[in-house]
Parts: structure tokens; sequence; C-alpha cells
């Protein structure tokens, strides 16, 4: 690979929608170059700790909490971080940013090929026109140029492709796809859909949809619920990259991949008005170098993408590249976390589970989809199970000796969770920004970034909260318990909004296929694109966008318009 060479396409990032632009592109018949800017990670090899136990781990799997606390302060708040999946996120000593005063912002990342994909959550649910057309009804935000109609076939797309398990269940505020058998109810979740459907007319529990087979497809076996997804799948039973887009791209002879390699910024030409490729500096080295491509897609994540364009600046560009709006940067978003409730339910202490599914019940949004609510716009959504207490219960538990041993290994009571993930709207001062004085090691400015969430949110958090003890006691729930504090921002890991879609280049970066309004051929496809953030775990839309971005790419250039 040398500097002369030309690419048709250069993507910017390996995670969910790098995998998705470099398979697109590739089987479109562009010669692509995927850039990523951590160490290379092979499908099944590299996934060192995947079936390790506990006890040959030093810390139990539990990670020295010295080195927990110094070095993954961030990271740790991300569920699943311990000793033996530390090594797929940063650590915070070694990528520091900066956070405006009184900013609370966890930026939860995975520099590796693959990104995120090896650890994310997987749950994936398609948005609906109440999402699509909510900034235009209630004023917040900017009209999205789409509407579900546009993307539901590349929804179709992405599910038949990837594998997606879940029930059909006809609501129109969450469309149905295109699905595998769905994962089975425990007992206590099954007694609890039915009381609660009873009890609430207009509410539905149903198991959640999730990137991970139920049975054997498209090359990749089927589940077997071992339980630690987050350590990598080397079966390919849940999507990421790796298991599944990667193969697919490779596959074409017309992907190169290059890692350990820092995208600096989108190299202009202003007098075709064109991005002509990327300026990269080796992570190790520091060698800098310019590679050229006819196509740029970012799907870098919605931070470092924004990072870049931020960066990209120019004569013709001087607030950063295809920002003439002025909207680059700002409308960050994510969902909220941590309010639910809790409870417990007796009467099942005979039932069992036998081993580790890797999904939960999903309740989707209710509120605001018919009559308004007084108090709030938008709304939230559910994710949650039901699970036997483990003998652990007895930490907290008075007694000692022999039959108090004997009776955490007995029959125990059902536990029950619910957790509610809010919509925030887009606020223009929550935004990503670069710090004028700090840069990190290969002199690039550091990301600063500066969030709250807002009195929507503050004031939908009380309903999640109360919804949440009112279903729970109507399905007979004991000792509920509830809680408003939510997190943090960034928590959620769902940080999207800051090179919106939009209508017109004057309020939005992007237009209806993610391509700038002021450089025709730079794409931008991941979570930054959005235009809001509905209450749905946006993955699936992410992926979506990218593929439907990518045909209309090729088709530019086919038809001579690129």
């Amino acid at each position: 690979m040398d500097g002369s060479e030309t690419w048709d396409a250069i993507v910017v990032g390996s995670g969910v929608t790098g995998g998705w632009a470099a398979k697109e592109l590739t089987e479109r018949g562009l010669r692509v170059l995927m850039i990523e800017r951590g160490r290379k990670v092979e499908h099944g090899r590299d996934y060192v700790t995947e079936h390790l136990p506990p006890w040959k781990l030093p810390f139990r799997g539990r990670g020295n909490p010295r080195t927990m606390r110094e070095e993954y302060p961030i990271q740790g708040l991300a569920p699943g971080v311990s000793e033996d999946t530390a090594h797929f996120f940063v650590k915070d000593t070694e990528h520091p940013y900066v956070q405006d005063e009184g900013t609370r912002f966890a930026w939860i990342r995975g520099y590796q090929t693959g990104g995120r994909s090896l650890t994310w959550g997987r749950q994936v649910y398609r948005w609906s026109d109440l999402d699509f057309e909510a900034n235009a009804k209630d004023g917040h935000g900017v009209d999205w140029p789409i509407r579900y109609r546009d993307i539901e076939p590349w929804y179709d797309h992405v599910e038949e492709f990837i594998g997606v398990s879940g029930q059909a269940e006809a609501l129109p505020q969450l469309p149905d796809g295109r699905f595998l058998p769905p994962m089975e109810m425990s007992c206590v979740e099954s007694h609890f859909k039915k009381a609660v459907e009873k009890a609430f007319s207009e509410r539905k529990v149903t198991m959640g949809r999730t990137a991970t087979l139920t049975r054997d497809h498209n090359g990749r076996q089927a589940c077997h619920y071992c339980g630690p997804c987050g350590r990598g799948c080397s079966t390919g039973s849940y999507f990421s990259t790796q298991s599944t887009t990667l193969p697919a791209a490779v596959a074409t002879g017309r992907l190169e991949v290059l890692t350990d390699s820092v995208v600096e910024r989108v190299l202009h030409d202003p007098a075709k008005n064109r991005a002509t490729g990327v300026a990269i500096v080796h992570a190790a080295t520091g060698e800098q170098r310019e590679l050229r491509a006819r196509l740029v897609f970012l799907c870098a994540s919605t931070v470092a993408s924004t990072r870049i364009l931020l960066a990209s600046v120019s004569e013709a560009f001087p607030k950063g590249l295809a920002n003439h709006s002025g909207a680059l940067g700002h409308y960050l978003m994510d969902h909220t976390l941590g309010l639910g409730g809790f409870g417990l339910f007796m009467g099942f202490e005979t039932q069992t589970m036998f081993g580790n599914r890797p999904n939960n019940i999903y309740i989707p949004r209710f509120q605001n989809t018919g009559r308004a609510h007084p108090d709030f716009l938008r709304g939230y959504g559910y994710q949650g199970f039901g699970f036997p207490l483990p003998w652990s219960r007895g930490l907290q538990a008075p007694g000692f000796g022999g039959a108090f041993k004997d009776a955490l290994t007995g029959p125990a009571p059902w536990a029950f969770f619910l957790g509610g993930f809010g919509e925030c709207l887009p606020y223009r001062e929550n935004r990503i920004a670069l710090d004028p004085t700090e840069k990190d090691e290969h002199g690039v400015p550091r990301v600063k970034i500066r969030f709250a969430f807002g009195d929507n949110e503050r004031a939908m958090r009380k309903d999640v909260s109360a919804e949440a003890r009112a279903m729970l006691e109507a399905a007979g729930a004991v000792n509920v318990m509830t809680s408003e504090a939510f997190g943090i921002g960034g928590e959620a890991i769902h940080e999207m909004g800051t090179a919106r879609m939009g209508r017109d280049s004057a309020s939005s970066v992007l237009n209806a296929h993610n391509q700038a309004h002021d450089v025709p051929n730079l794409f931008v496809t991941d979570g930054s694109c959005m235009t809001s953030s509905a209450c749905q775990n946006p993955s699936l839309t992410y992926m979506a966008l990218t593929a439907r971005a990518a045909a209309y790419a090729v088709g530019e250039m086919e038809s001579g318009a690129l």
C-alpha cells in the first residue's frame, strides 16, 4: 500500500456501521479500504477469555479493584466491563477527553477491529413514523427527511442477513420484522406478561428482539446459551463485524483493512468541492500519511466521526467540514437509563432456569402513542427479566452455620427487574467540540463534551418509575422498590445526533441519504446522523441507514453524479 494508490471508497471505522458499509460497497463492486484506529482482532482466535472459568483469572473475573478504579473509571460504568472483557475497552488513563464544567458524560469505547460490535447488548428494534414524525409534530429538532416507508426495505435487508430473533406483535409504534423464532420467557416472565396485559390493555410484554440466532443462519450457529457474550462469540451466534459483515466483505476480494491507524481529518479539494481521502497517523509509530478515495464513509461512532469533521477545517470550511449549517457537533443525545423497578415473586420457588439466555423481555412505548401525557413529550420503553435469587442473597441476610448455608442452596424466591429507556430531546446546547488547548499523543485536539438531560427527561423519569411499580404490583410482586435517579449521559451507550440528517443545508449536516449537503461524496452513517433519539435501541436503524446510503452512493457514482 503506497501513498499513490486510490480506492473507490474509504470507510472509517470497523464497528456496526463500518462493517455494513464495507460489505455493501464491496458487494456492489467497489474497492474499499476500511481504516480502524485500534488493534487487529480476529474472529475466534483473539477471544482470549471466551470460556475461561473464573478460577483461571487472577481476580476471579472481577478484576483488580485498584486497576479498575484507576484505569477504567469511565469504561467501568458500562455493563459487563470486568477482568474478562476489559481488553475490549480503552483504558481511560490512555484516552482521556474533556468535559465542560458540570458535565458528566461517559464516552464508552472499544478500539479494535469490530469496535463495540463485540460487546454491544444486541437489542434491535425498528423505529416507526411515531419516531420519524415526532420532531415535525412537537417542534423539537428538525424534521427527519425520511419516513418509515423509506427505510422499511433496508430493515428487511439487514434483518435477513444478520438474523434477528423476536416475536411479531402487530404494534404500530414498534413495526414487526423478519424474525427467527423468539427465545422463551421464564415462568415468572410469562406470569408477568399475562398479568400486565390483563391489567393494562394498551401495554404489551414481549420477548426482546435480539441479533442473536435461535437457529443456524447464513453459516453461523444458533446460540447455545453459554453466557459470556461480552468476551466474543466464536460460533458467531450473535452479530458482530467479525462474525457477519467482515467475512462477507472479505469474500468479494475487494476489501483491505488497515488497523492501528488514527484518522486525523478528511481531505477536501475546494476547487471540485469533493472529499479526496483522509489523513492518518499510525497509532504506534506516529507516521503520517494521506490516503485517497472517490468516496468517504465516516462510521467511527458519533463522537469520533464528529471530531474528525470538526478537525477537518479549511478556508472553505473554517468551522469543520460540511458545516455551513453550524449544526455539526450540536444536538448530542443519549437515552436515560437507570430508572425502573424491582420486586420479588413468591410461589415459584420450585421452578428453575437452565443456561444463560442472552436476552430480556421488552415493553414497547405506551405513553404519548395516542392521548398526550400532560407532563412530558415522547416516551420510553422497558427492558427487564425475571430470575431466581442466587445463593449470594445470603450476603445481606442474617445467619451462619450449616443450616444457613443449606437454606441458601435450596428453593428461592424469584426477582424481577424493569429498567426504562427514555427518549432524550435534541438540545442545541448538548454538544461535542474540540478543546482549544488539550491535544492527544498524536497532536489531535481532544474532544470536549457538554451534556445535560433537560426538563422533559426529568419529568419523564417520574412516570417511568411510577408505571414500573404499577406493573410489578399488578402482577403480584412484593417488596417493590423503584428509582427515579437516572444515570449520566453516555451510560446507555446510545450517543447520537451531532451530524444530523435534515431536509435542508441551513439546519442540518446530512440529507435523506446520509450524504453531506455541502460535500456530495462524503457520507456519515453512524449514530451522529440521527435527528432524534426515539426510545428504542438504535443500532438496527444505524445499520439500515448505512446499507441504504451505500446503495445510493454507488448508484450516484455509476450515474456520473459523483
